[in-house]
This record gives structure tokens, C-alpha cells and sequence, in this order.
């Protein structure tokens, strides 16, 4: 193929993922994170659905654990609500003393130390998996519940269409999904309010006979199993429904996105989840009660609920229909949470050397869109593997929650009372954490045994592989890091003393333009490879060093400007050593989120300064190269190689060899 066509092969292809995808971000738009940024309502539907969409499945589980023992139905929907009101307002605490985002990630490396931090950062990666999965498995279930059973076996299918559909919005941008879905988000709210209150005033008088039953419920178990065997299958039925409680701390964990002040808007966010979650949890069991909920095969609760209660309105099947299938659509928005904190999650992981900092990069839409697709594509492949039962997912789910609940509540227990001489308040906030620890546990406990043979063991199964992964890479990462400190401390410290006045730079003169990140030993070993691999060859030389924009920096445009003026510091520090070694020197920097795309740019500005040009970068190399080493490191080097060559810009890559 020939160049020409090749690049407009390219260009169409680039185009196209353009129209998907969406144009770039502009890095200099002053009101970019403003722009971005979530309002309360906003993040109620984006991170507030995780929580409110679980009592889709939730409840359900819990109900369905009483078995014939329905009388304490009402007792399970008040210890419901009151447990999501104190999870809540621990999450508020840590929204309060961590503002960054994070959530028990961030809680538990500080306050735990590391070990705990990975963890319970692993427990939430796996969580938000699946909270992608179980939320799609529900919505197909809510929406399949009008559907002919010889259909049902198009579920896995069409929530893997689905998924896909939420992976392409969230690649476009969190906020752009998020306006995208609110509607739904509306219709579910205002559906589900109008079922509830009149389930509740239209069965007002089956308040005495629901009282009268728990009377007569309870003393013929206390006959026959006796008031422990009551304990043990309320804690049993409790423990089961732990899905109400996954999504509490989506909020906390996505504050990067919240629009200042932050915690002032994570903190009004967390009262609207709770209140409209606790709200709707626990009039369900409510209702359960009042109008005697019986399962019916095919269908959720839920549906058979709307189908009862609705059932003599006029076009009641279409108002039922609507309500449950703004369920099935809010599961769709609920998954948004997994998208929107996963990644999250695993960047702030990559950042801490846990993970591939491949991950902490961010897409031209200012998206982490490794992370979205790596998130994407494990829930498409836990669909197949459960073939999207709920049942199964919601058990896996709800342990990695509440491993991560736990530890979050260990940790912020902690962390009140080292303040204790400092907060007056220390002992009313550690109480609250210590309820919820206990609860948790408690939670914790009670699901594993329950349920470690239907899908248990698989969830500490997989949480464990990626703890075991996470310390593999963090241990490549830590040895590399003693290799460049040896370089740093054998060459940042060499005395250099300087030819006199340095030359002024000549435009036709040889060039050599060394691509350079930070000050460091790996950059100033590059810098002599050049000059003795080709000595008395180049008269100028011109640094250039790209701002990389990740999720570390991408906090608010202070930290962006931060970040410039570390990048300028080093860029003049190489110009200085270049000057003292008697070379003209100079440097040109870009801000962006492609190295490649920005350092290509800057060259080739620069070879139409400099015509006599070449391009030099060092690339890490190991004695003995592993198929894992271009996962965990980028081939920058050679993709800049790769688009210059059909510039006609020759690049020389030097390897820079660093024991492991």
C-alpha cells in the first residue's frame, strides 16, 4: 500500500472512531473542569443508581431467605434502612477526611498500611466488576419478566450488547453518559414512588392483620425452633440481602469527578443515595408484607408486585410494564458506577506501582479508557461464566463489598482515635464505625458460610489472584526502581564543568533533539550515549518533554499547573548540563495525554526549525525480556520510531540497560 493510501485509510479509521468516540478534550479550556465536573443531582444518577438500583435484587434475596417465616418482613425492611443510614454516614466521614477520592482504597492504605490498602483496592476491583455484571444481569432479568419464557435464553446475549453500549458512552466521557441515562433515572424515581405509597395506602387496612400475624408467626417458632433458631434466620435472611448495601460507597470513591467544593457536593450526593435507597428498601419489604408477595417462576418480586397492585387501573399491564422496565433501565444506569469507579480504582493502584501504570493514562476525552475496556471486558466474561444469574453474581458480589466495607470501617476507627485528642467529637464518630464494623463483619461472615459453595469460594478465588498479580507487578516495579536509582546516583551527581560561554544556536547546524521525561540519571545517560556514540557530530541540541496528563494530575487545573512547571525545571536543568558540556541547547514542551501524539508533534515543529535532524530516545532493556515487560512498560520509543520513520525523520533509539 502506499503511503497516501495508507494514511487515508487511516484517516477514515480515525474518523470513525471519532464519531463513536467523541473529539479530544482541550487541556487549555479554562472551564474544562467545571465543564466535567458533577453536580449533586448529576452524581446522584451516575454513582447514587449503584446504590438505589439494588434494591432491584436486594431485597428480593432477603424476602426470599424468610421463607414462610414472611411476619418479619417489616422487622428486616426497618433493620435494612436503618443499616444503610449508618453505612452511609460512615462513607460521609471518609468523604469528609479523604476528599480526594479513593474511598476505602484510600482509607485503608493510609490507615491500614499497604497490605490492607491492596486488599481491599483488589475487593473493589472485583466489586465493580460486578457491579457491572449483576446490574445488567438484573436489568435483562426485569426486562425479560414481559417476555415469553422460550426467549429467555437471549438474556447473556443481550447483555453483553449492553455492556458494550455502556463502554462506548463512558470512552465518550463520564458526564456525557451520565445526561445520556438521567431520564431513565427519572421515570424509575417517580414509577417507583407512586407503586410504593399506594401499595401502602391502598392495604391500610391490613396493618392489624399483618400485626396479628407476627404475633402468631412468632409464637409458634418460638415453640417449634425456639428464640435462637428466630436470631439465627432473621441474621440468615438479613445477611443474605447484603446486595441492598453495595453502591454506598460509590460516592466516595468518585469524588474526583464532583463539582467543587467537593466534599460539601460528595456529602449532599451520599444523603440523596441514602435517603431515596433506605426509603425504597424498606417500604418494599413493606409491601412484600402487605399484599402477601408470592414468587412466581420467571418473574421478579418486584414485577409480580407492580402487576398485583396495578392490575386495576385502566392500561395498568403498560404502567407496570413501565415500572419495571425503568428498573431493568436503571440497572443499566447503576452499572455506570462500576465504569465510573473502576477505573478509579485501578488508576490510583497504577499509580501506587499495583497495577501497570498503563492504567492511570487518560484518552483523548480526558477518560481512562484502558481501565473502562479492561472493566468492560471481565464483565462480559462473568456473564458467561454465571450465564447472568443474579443469584449467583449477587453472592460473589456482596462479599467483595463487604470485605472492603470492613476494612473501610477498621480503618476510619482508627483513624478517630488518633484524633481523639484532637476532635471533640472523636467518640460519637468511632461509635458510628464501630456499628458499622460490625455490622459488616457480621455480614461478611455470615454470606461466605452460607453461600461459599454457590459462588463464594469463586469470588475469594478471584480476589486472591488479583492480590497475588498485584504483588507480582509492584515487585518488578520496586526492582526497576533500584536499577534507575543506581543510575541516578552515578550520573545526576557527576561534575560537569562548564566550556565557557555556550554557543549560539545555528539552524542549519546538526541537531540532535532528545526526548526526555523528568530529571534523571535514565535522561543524562541518553544525553553521553549521544555524545559518545556520535562525537563531534551535533552542535545544537534541543530537549523536548511532554506534560502527561493522568489521573495522579488531572485533579483541577493547579495540580496541571504543577505539573508544567516540574516538566519546565527538569527541561532546564538538561538545557544547563547540555550548555556546561559546550553545546547550544534549548527545550520545547507540550501538555497532553498522549506522549506519542504530543512528542511526534513537537519534532516535527522542530526538524522545520532544524532541517539537519535527528531524534534520539532510550528505551528500557533487561537481560532477559519477559513476555509480561511490554505490559508493564510502554513502547513509547518505538511508537514515536514508527510515526516519525514516514515523516522522514530518522529517530535512533538507544537502550538504556538497568538490572532487575
Amino acid at each position: 500500500m502506499e503511503p497516501a493510501e495508507q494514511q487515508s485509510g487511516q484517516g477514515f479509521f480515525a474518523k470513525c472512531i471519532r464519531a463513536i468516540f467523541g473529539a479530544p478534550k482541550h487541556l487549555k479550556d479554562t472551564n474544562l473542569f467545571h465543564k466535567m465536573a458533577l453536580i449533586p443531582i448529576l452524581a446522584w444518577v451516575g454513582l447514587g443508581a449503584d446504590g438505589l438500583s439494588s434494591s432491584a435484587y436486594g431485597p428480593e434475596e432477603a424476602f426470599r431467605a424468610l421463607g414462610n417465616h414472611t411476619y418479619l418482613a417489616v422487622l428486616l425492611g426497618l433493620a435494612t434502612a436503618l443499616t444503610v443510614f449508618i453505612i452511609s454516614y460512615a462513607y460521609s466521614r471518609i468523604i469528609e477526611h479523604f476528599p480526594h477520592g479513593g474511598g476505602g482504597y484510600i482509607v485503608a492504605t493510609h490507615m491500614l498500611g499497604e497490605k490492607a490498602g491492596v486488599v481491599s483496592g483488589s475487593a473493589l476491583l472485583v466489586d465493580y466488576v460486578m457491579t457491572i455484571t449483576i446490574s445488567i444481569a438484573s436489568c435483562c432479568d426485569a426486562l425479560f419478566s414481559y417476555v415469553p419464557q422460550h426467549y429467555h435464553h437471549y438474556k447473556v446475549p443481550v447483555a453483553c450488547v449492553l455492556t458494550l453500549l455502556l463502554i462506548i458512552l463512558n470512552v465518550r466521557g463520564v458526564k456525557e453518559s451520565i445526561t445520556v441515562l438521567a431520564p431513565i433515572f427519572a421515570i424509575f424515581v417517580i414509577s417507583h414512588l407512586i407503586m410504593l405509597l399506594y401499595g401502602v395506602f391502598t392495604h391500610t387496612e391490613r396493618f392489624a392483620p399483618l400485626a396479628g400475624d407476627f404475633s402468631t408467626g412468632i409464637k409458634h417458632d418460638l415453640s417449634s425452633i425456639g428464640l435462637f433458631g428466630i436470631m439465627l434466620l432473621f441474621l440468615r435472611a438479613y445477611s443474605l440481602g447484603g446486595g441492598t448495601y453495595t453502591g454506598i460507597e460509590a460516592v466516595s470513591n468518585g469524588l474526583q469527578i464532583m463539582r467543587e467544593p467537593r466534599v460539601q457536593t460528595g456529602k449532599r450526593t451520599m444523603l440523596y443515595m441514602a435517603t431515596s435507597l433506605a426509603f425504597t428498601a424498606g417500604v418494599l419489604f413493606l409491601c412484600y408484607a402487605l399484599v402477601g408477595i408470592k414468587p412466581v417462576e420467571g418473574k421478579t418480586l418486584n414485577a409480580v408486585l407492580a402487576d398485583g397492585l396495578f392490575a386495576g387501573w385502566p392500561m395498568g399491564s403498560t404502567i407496570a410494564f413501565i415500572t419495571i422496565f425503568s428498573e431493568g433501565a436503571l440497572l443499566l444506569v447503576a452499572a455506570q458506577a462500576g465504569f465510573v469507579d473502576g477505573p478509579r480504582v485501578m488508576a490510583n493502584m497504577a499509580i501506587d506501582s499495583w497495577f501497570p501504570h498503563r492504567f492511570a493514562a487518560l484518552s483523548v476525552r480526558l477518560t481512562m479508557r484502558n481501565g473502562i475496556l479492561l472493566m468492560g471486558v471481565a464483565a462480559i466474561a462473568l456473564l458467561f461464566y454465571t450465564g447472568g444469574s443474579v443469584s449467583a453474581l449477587v453472592v460473589m458480589y456482596s462479599i467483595n463489598v463487604f470485605v472492603t466495607f470492613s476494612l473501610s470501617q477498621l480503618g476510619m476507627s482508627k483513624f478517630f482515635i488518633q484524633r481523639r485528642k484532637e476532635d471533640p467529637q472523636w467518640m460519637r464518630h468511632l461509635s458510628v464505625h464501630l456499628v458499622g464494623l460490625v455490622l459488616c463483619v457480621t455480614i461478611l461472615a455470615v454470606t461466605v458460610f452460607e453461600k461459599f459453595t454457590e459462588g463464594g469460594w469463586m469470588t475469594l478465588l478471584i480476589t486472591s489472584v488479583v492480590i497475588v498479580l498485584c504483588y507480582l507487578i509492584k515487585g518488578h516495579y520496586k526492582r526497576v526502581r533500584l536499577g534507575m536509582a543506581d543510575l541516578d546516583q552515578s550520573l545526576l551527581d557527576v561534575p560537569v564543568s562548564a566550556h565557557g560561554e555556550p554557543p549560539a544556536i545555528d539552524h542549519n547546524a546538526a541537531t540532535a533533539i532528545q526526548l526526555v521525561s523528568g530529571y534523571s540519571g535514565f535522561g543524562v545517560h541518553t544525553l553521553f550515549s549521544i555524545l559518545s556514540t556520535f562525537p563531534k557530530t551535533y552542535k545544537n541540541v534541543i530537549f523536548v518533554s511532554v506534560a502527561m496528563i493522568d489521573s495522579g494530575s488531572f485533579k483541577g487545573a493547579e495540580e496541571i499547573e504543577a505539573l508544567e512547571q516540574s516538566v519546565r525545571f527538569g527541561l532546564e536543568q538538561y538545557v544547563n548540563l547540555a550548555r556546561k558540556l559546550g553545546f547550544a541547547a534549548d527545550y520545547r514542551m507540550a501538555v497532553g495525554t498522549d506522549v506519542v501524539e504530543g512528542a511526534t508533534t513537537l519534532c516535527q515543529q522542530i526538524a522545520g526549525e532544524f532541517p539537519r535532524s535527528t531524534v534520539f530516545t532510550g528505551q528500557l532493556t533487561f537481560r532477559l525480556e519477559k513476555f509480561y515487560h511490554r505490559l508493564l512498560h510502554n513502547e513509547t520509543a518505538f511508537a514515536i520510531q514508527r510515526r516519525l520513520q514516514w515523516d522522514g525523520l530518522t529517530t535512533v533509539i538507544l537502550p538504556i540497560r538497568v538490572r532487575t
